[in-house]
């Protein structure tokens, strides 16, 4: 069977998962908290107990602490167990949709209810793949902090000897109001997978992402990008977060350099994108502020 007809035989339990849910729980601890910190080059001792997190580090808490026995191949938790048995080997994180109403605190004891929203079959340049859509929503001291519905995409596996068969190339945007540039270092990749618990493979394993999955060299983790980006761009802030809309375009690799850019802020939004070492967009997004 081809990899369309496997997926439209498998809708019919894909759809059963719509609407589930489970609740992880986690306790907001300082010392991990200050790891945070000193990743991303915040003085730790900054951050006291009842002290407000920035708005965008909910993302760094509440991983999902799958047994090992039900880790797949990849390095992500097994399918069907944690995640929907979705026909298609590869799943790369795809974009999202964030509103931030509330701040964590540190000592907060909160809590991440995971609803899996959609899964959406399409057939893209790149040959079938699966939208999976997962609404996550953060819960502390009886508020609603985050809303953060998520985008992972599920791929074909990579003939024998193919590359990975990329987006169309796009120039990333002229005309930047401010900018960064940032080595895609593996030391930074691996404590940003050790504070999220990540295992994806294709973050450290440069023979599995050659070999299995097509790339050229070790793959900069998607989630790592969205957080330097804002990084990047909440240091030009003109009001408090309040939500943002984030794509990955194109994969970045480790070794390279990527650009952090953006725009002016204008009537309370911004717009920022990452572009890698040939100038093209590998990650866009529009930021919301308050007053």
């Amino acid at each position: 069977m081809s990899a369309a007809e496997d997926v439209a035989a498998a809708m019919p339990e894909l759809e059963r998962w719509i609407g589930r849910t489970r609740i992880v729980e986690e306790e907001i601890a300082l010392s991990a908290v200050r790891r945070i910190a000193a990743t991303f080059d915040r003085p730790p001792e900054d951050f006291v107990r009842g002290g407000e997190l920035p708005p965008h580090w909910f993302g760094l808490f509440f991983a999902d602490n799958a047994p090992q026995s039900a880790i797949g191949p990849d390095g992500h938790p097994r399918k069907g167990e944690f995640l929907p048995p979705i026909p298609l080997p590869r799943r790369m994180a795809a974009g999202r949709r964030v509103r931030i109403p509330g701040r964590l605190r540190v000592g907060d004891a909160a809590a991440k209810r995971i609803e899996v929203a959609a899964i959406t079959p399409k057939a893209a340049r790149t040959g079938q793949i699966v939208v999976l859509t997962m609404r996550h929503t953060i819960l502390a001291r009886g508020e609603t902090i985050a809303v953060d519905e998520f985008d992972a995409v599920y791929r074909e596996a990579v003939p024998p000897g193919a590359a990975s068969k990329a987006t169309a190339p796009v120039a990333a945007p002229e005309g930047a109001a401010w900018s960064d540039t940032v080595p895609l270092d593996s030391v930074l990749v691996f404590r940003y997978g050790a504070i999220t618990w990540n295992a994806h493979r294709i973050h450290y394993d440069a023979d599995y992402a050659r070999g299995t999955e097509g790339y050229p060299a070790v793959v900069q983790n998607g989630g790592l990008t969205m957080q330097l980006l804002l990084e990047s761009a909440l240091r030009r802030a003109p009001g408090p977060l309040t939500g943002y809309t984030a794509r990955l375009v194109r994969p970045l690799f480790i070794g390279d350099p990527v650009t952090l850019c953006g725009a002016a802020p204008e009537g309370g939004t911004m717009r920022a994108w990452a572009a890698d070492k040939d100038g093209l967009l590998a990650a866009e997004m529009m930021l919301e502020f308050g007053a």
